[in-house]
């Protein structure tokens, strides 16, 4: 299923199961207007299409003790292909990075860090991001409160492109 052929019912799915993936098909197909078959058959397209790639549990970053939320830019010494696979290669086998983006702009990549403490994050600063030889500079912005935090994608903008089948 492409992204074209995702019709008002099949966004209305996406929806509920971004919001809830623990969802059952019953559920599901009631909170969207649909019968249980062509609601089933539908996620089913969309998990073999790739639109739906996985049902995952979100945990409070808080209950495991993990405080401090750190936005850390990274500058390169050389923006070649061998740098960036060293860097990338290097901060993959970080639990604590959860996220890690290429940028365009002043600094090369941007990270998301979660740490117990500042003694914690000290600590992957100097024991790893230090030592990546390819790092020429690294910035961090503490984060000192979250004013908006979701998983769910956006898909209101596919709405006015929807097919109208109803499969």
């Amino acid at each position: 299923m492409s992204r074209s052929k995702l019709d008002d019912a099949s966004l209305r799915i996406l929806d509920a199961l971004q919001e809830n993936a623990e969802l059952s098909n019953a559920e599901l197909a009631e909170i969207v207007g649909l019968s249980t078959s062509p609601c089933w058959r539908r996620v089913s397209e969309m998990k073999e299409s790739g639109i739906l790639r996985s049902a995952v549990t979100l945990v409070d970053p808080a209950a495991l003790g993990l405080a401090i939320n750190v936005f850390v830019h990274v500058s390169l010494k050389l923006q070649d292909k061998q740098s960036l696979e060293v860097f990338t290669n290097a901060i993959r086998e970080r639990p604590e990075v959860m996220e890690c983006y290429l940028m365009s702009g002043e600094a090369d990549f941007m990270l998301r860090v979660v740490s117990e403490d500042l003694t914690k994050y000290q600590a992957l600063l100097l024991d790893c991001l230090t030592t990546i030889p390819v790092v020429a500079s690294i910035k961090s912005s503490f984060a000192l409160s979250q004013v908006k935090y979701t998983t769910a994608l956006p898909t209101n903008h596919l709405r006015g492109r929807a097919s109208t089948g109803n499969n």
